[in-house]
């Protein structure tokens, strides 16, 4: 593999990684039209975790505001009077509002932890189902574009209509937790760890299936988002983990600069995909991506092999 070929399977994972068109299906395309088969499952999986490092940068308050609770509840830590704003200010709580706050992180993690076990469950059998990922037929993959597409419209009509139904009973107003902080039950987040686990197969979206299922089940479409990224953390650190093995596979079959070199590209790329989406997602647009991935998984049915 050559450093141009790495920085662009880099870009293209960066990009579809997070914007809901199935990162792992476009780079198996990408390394068939580029004759790359004897590429490693690892090496997609580096890149992921340099998109990973983009969610943690990204997410970095709210991921430091869960590693916190999480220590509390560890150390038996009564929850802050004080914390800051999206400014950087300091706001000064009552004991009510302080513990609801604390309450929904701890929530949070526990959905986290809930998504995490079901997709995992899910993961495994994915994996000894489609044991070997580089010699899944291409065509598979193009389907699961067009599958994902159909997702996205369904998952965007029902959530503008939640959307339009909480406007009217204006039923968040006085909650000490706002609809875009609150953080989803615990059987919604069995429902999105199912989308999620759903998202491991061929040409499925992770992002876009477990957003889907966020907004399926009710979760406000800011936390849908939020919530499915950051649950994607332990997902594909799982990932690495079981392929960990073949790192010497990988420096053997790419090398160590075009492996930097995509690794780098990957998170640039990734980094400001992930912005661009979380606008998106806040303004209900994910049926924009079904123009693309319609078109795009039936002529890849059609004309690769």
């Amino acid at each position: 593999m050559t450093i141009l070929q790495s920085i662009l399977l880099g870009l293209l994972q960066g990009v579809a990684e997070f914007l809901p068109i199935s990162s792992s299906g476009h780079l198996k395309v990408a390394q068939c039209l580029f004759g790359l088969e004897e590429v490693p499952v690892l090496f997609d999986i580096f890149l992921h975790l340099a998109t990973l490092l983009a969610v943690i940068i990204f997410f970095r308050k709210k991921i430091w505001d869960l590693l916190c609770a999480f220590f509390r509840i560890i150390f038996r830590r009564p929850a802050p009077l004080s914390v800051k704003d999206m400014d950087g200010q300091t706001v000064t709580l009552n004991s009510e509002l302080a513990k609801a706050k604390e309450k929904n992180l701890r929530n949070f993690i526990i959905g986290v932890v809930l998504a995490t076990v079901v997709t995992g469950a899910i993961g495994i059998v994915v994996k000894k189902v489609f044991n070997d990922f580089e010699n899944v037929n291409v065509k598979l993959i193009c389907a699961g574009f067009v599958i994902t597409a159909i997702v996205l419209i369904v998952s965007s009509i029902i959530g503008k209509r939640q959307a339009q139904i909480k406007a009217a009973n204006g039923d968040d107003e006085n909650l000490p937790v706002s609809a875009e902080e609150k953080a989803p039950s615990w059987y919604q987040s069995l429902l999105i760890g199912l989308a999620q686990g759903i998202g491991t197969l061929p040409g499925i979206s992770r992002s876009g299936s477990t957003i889907a299922g966020g907004l399926f089940c009710g979760v406000n479409r800011s936390m849908a988002g939020e919530f499915s990224f950051i649950a994607s953390i332990p997902a594909i650190l799982g990932a690495f983990i079981l392929d960990v093995k073949d790192i010497g596979e990988v420096l053997g079959t790419v090398g160590v600069m075009p492996l930097v070199a995509g690794c780098v590209t990957s998170f640039v790329s990734g980094y400001l995909s992930l912005a661009f989406l979380m606008k998106l997602i806040k303004k209900g647009k994910l049926e924009w991506f079904a123009a693309y991935l319609i078109p795009a998984g039936i002529l890849g049915m059609i004309f690769l092999h």
